[in-house]
């Protein structure tokens, strides 16, 4: 999928671990996890905002878009 999710960098920027910033949004750590795992399908526009409130960054920090290699 050409769209990574960088949120384990911001949270190693910050020093935050996974069940505090699950702790301060309010979303399961098996949510979180496969979110930072860049195995989520989609992500609400609602959680992101959560996310980048506690984290004190921006969409474009935990969002990335990366063109497809020709095959």
């Amino acid at each position: 999928m050409p769209i990574i999710v960088n949120l384990d960098v911001m949270m190693a920027r910050r020093k935050m671990p996974l069940n505090e910033l699950s702790e301060k949004i309010g979303i399961t750590l098996s949510n979180l996890s496969i979110l930072k795992q860049n195995h989520a399908k989609a992500i609400r526009f609602s959680t992101l905002d959560l996310i980048c409130e506690a984290l004190d960054c921006q969409p474009g920090d935990i969002l990335e878009y990366r063109k497809k290699e020709a095959s």
